[in-house]
């Protein structure tokens, strides 16, 4: 890859994953240009390490190679990885559009026009694209429509060519391959074709064909499609899917109508991709009673079914959602593809309703999840992520696919391996999730355009205000080590133009100064700069990050009884490796009334040791009398502990850990 510091900046008019008619509109990506810090990092590893590394394990494995045998007309029973393999190299090419805009870097550019030209080799003169179904050996088209995941390979795609037209425009062989590819969905599953192979009363088992079509129609100017992804969403939970084995309707949404559902349910990341498509037709038709939906399932799902990290889904035989308030720590399943889907969900919620709630549960989940996945050298990968892990996970070799999900230690590929790909395509974009603008009124003056930093890192933002002017600000900050967020107006636009900041709602104590220097107390929201934003003028928002308790709801029964600690936006967590050799992790009892203290970028807490039982054999694990810490002069009767980013568990190789740790 190129020097950084030498690539040319895409257009800012271009790059925007979302442009939702209505007030706001998220940034372009060469509207923001990260400069080092935590998501910078990431980014520069994800373009230097996990782009290859993905492609390398997808050229290995067969899944590239299937576009090239269907090309070649070879297909048969011998095809190569799951029926939505194709999916994975869609989510790949999406990564590296992304990348390509954000930098321009040639040899991204290569990278991504080889795939391309295979995946395009391998498409049928009538627009469908798939490497399982439909040709000489395979199944038929659209004959599994519960489990084939077809649509749902397809709808990956057309995010795919998404990304491409907001980054080099729809002059492009990607984009065409993604219009035929939708137009052929549109003409076989379109209300009103002829009979036959047309006018398929259909869905797919696994959602992602709305937000693919939605987005898509929104990009190209094409109605039919966001009609289409209005059809499907309208025949969800109609009960028309073909049932599977120990999985109810509830598993594929199918059982009750979006607009009915009360909370989201079944299989996470189905819920997930289907909520934020919802969001998408709901916006470009104007369908509040459909947004509202929406809105009210995220509100109770994220109230009593979403863990402290923000990661969803509690059950693993299904990958889903359990019900209110079934949270268990240590049978988390909080998939990592989940985790980028609620992000999804949240971003099209905060710019269709600018609720800072949104932005609060993204940043929540970008830092605990989503950067929890990716191992530092951006090659391994985490596709659960529990909140205990009770044995060490054993070492995996880095050559071998990892058979299961679970699991303490990362791992480089997965026999389901949607979850590398997923968080590559989320931070070549991080930038688009980082703020979002709202144009101004018919007389600026009056009615100014608004730029609301959603999201801080450091890094420099040139924003189109869309009357021809331009904002330009430098953002220095260390956060999430430090909460000092310092903006330096570059260039202000000659009207006037308001800048808002958030403060997240743990930020208790927050203090911002505006550009009369004055400092003041503010609360969790947004907050606007107070003063007249003029060249040279600097704003400083100070967020307490010091670590604090965070107790669990009573209604967790699994989590009563125990404490967490947090340091500002990040989850900490408890790891064997840092205890006494003599203290096993289950021994370990946090003195909450010692209180908690900033240790590097995580904590110290004084913890109490509680001896586990003997027991006996075939004794149940139960007993009259309550266990109880040691007294003083115990063994050890105290002993301070350090307790690390979430994110970083397991770097030092297999260990057990703990967010939920029981109290004396």
């Amino acid at each position: 890859m190129t020097d950084t510091s030498t690539r040319p900046a895409p257009a800012p008019s271009l790059a925007r994953p979302v442009v939702p008619p209505g007030p706001r509109r998220g940034l372009g990506l060469g509207e923001l240009t990260l400069d080092g810090g935590f998501w910078g990092h990431l980014q520069d590893t994800n373009a230097s390490a996990t782009f290859q590394h993905c492609l390398d394990w997808m050229e290995r494995l067969g899944w590239l190679g299937n576009f090239d045998r269907v090309a070649a007309g070879a297909t048969g029973p011998d095809r190569s990885g799951w029926q939505f393999s194709d999916s994975e190299v869609y989510k790949l090419v999406e990564a590296l559009a992304w990348e390509q805009g954000r930098t321009g870097d040639p040899a991204v550019e290569k990278m991504l026009t080889a795939v391309v030209d295979r995946i395009a080799a391998a498409q049928d003169a009538d627009g469908y694209l798939n490497t399982c179904f439909g040709h000489p050996g395979r199944p038929g088209r659209y004959t599994d429509l519960s489990s084939g995941h077809e649509l749902y390979c397809t709808g990956h795609l057309l995010q795919a060519a998404v990304a491409r037209v907001r980054t080099v425009g729809v002059d492009d062989r990607l984009v065409d391959v993604a219009r035929r590819a939708a137009d052929h969905v549109c003409r076989e599953f379109g209300e009103g074709g002829t009979p036959g192979i047309r006018g398929r009363a259909g869905i797919c088992g696994h959602p992602e064909i709305e937000v693919g079509l939605a987005e898509l129609g929104r990009a190209l100017g094409e109605p039919q499609y966001t009609e289409q992804a209005r059809l499907f969403v309208e025949r969800r939970g109609r009960g028309t899917l073909a049932p599977i084995a120990l999985l109810s309707p509830a598993y594929f949404q199918d059982d009750v109508p979006v607009r009915e559902a009360d909370v989201w349910r079944g299989h996470a990341v189905r819920a997930l991709y289907l909520a934020a498509g919802a969001v998408d037709v709901a916006v470009d038709t104007h369908d509040d009673d459909l947004r509202s939906a929406v809105e009210r399932q995220w509100a109770r799902s994220v109230e009593r079914r979403t863990y402290l990290t923000g990661g969803m889904g509690s059950r693993h035989q299904d990958e889903g959602f359990g019900d209110d308030w079934e949270l268990p720590p240590d049978r988390a399943y909080c998939e990592t593809c989940a985790g980028v889907a609620s992000v999804m969900v949240s971003w099209r919620l905060l710019l269709a309703t600018g609720d800072v709630r949104y932005a609060d549960l993204i940043e929540r989940t970008l830092f605990n999840v989503v950067a929890t996945s990716l191992r530092t050298d951006g090659r391994a990968f985490f596709y659960a992520n529990p909140l205990q892990q009770r044995e060490p996970g054993a070492d995996v070799q880095p050559d071998a696919v990892n058979p299961r999900a679970e699991g303490g230690v990362r791992a480089p590929w997965f026999d389901v391996s949607c979850c590398p790909t997923n968080v590559a395509r989320t931070l070549a974009s991080w930038q688009a999730y980082a703020a979002f603008v709202e144009a101004p009124g018919e007389d600026p003056r009056d009615a100014p355009a608004v730029v609301t930093l959603a999201q801080y890192t450091a890094g420099d933002v040139r924003v189109e205000l869309g009357d021809g002017s331009v904002l330009a600000l430098r953002i220095d900050t260390a956060y999430p080590d430090d909460g000092a967020i310092r903006v330096t107006v570059v260039e202000a636009p000659a009207l006037p133009v308001r800048l808002r900041l958030r403060v997240p709602h743990w930020a208790e104590g927050a203090t911002l100064a505006g550009v009369d220097g004055v400092s003041e107390p503010v609360g969790p929201g947004w907050v606007e700069v107070p003063g007249i934003l003029a060249d040279g003028a600097t704003a400083a928002l100070d967020l307490p990050v010091a670590p604090r308790f965070t107790w669990p709801d009573p209604r967790v029964d699994a989590a009563r009884g125990t404490v967490a600690v947090e340091r500002g936006p990040l989850v900490l967590a408890l790891e064997s490796v840092d205890l006494p050799a003599d203290v096993d992790l289950e021994e370990v009892r946090v003195d909450a009334a010692a209180g908690v203290h900033p240790h590097g970028d995580g904590a110290i807490v004084r913890a109490r040791r509680l001896p586990l039982p003997d027991g006996g054999a075939g004794t149940p694990p139960f007993t009259a009398a309550p266990s109880l810490p040691p007294p003083d002069g115990g063994t050890p009767a105290g002993f301070d502990v350090p307790l690390v980013p979430y994110h970083r568990w397991a770097e030092r190789g297999p260990s057990t850990m703990r967010v939920f740790v029981p109290t004396t």
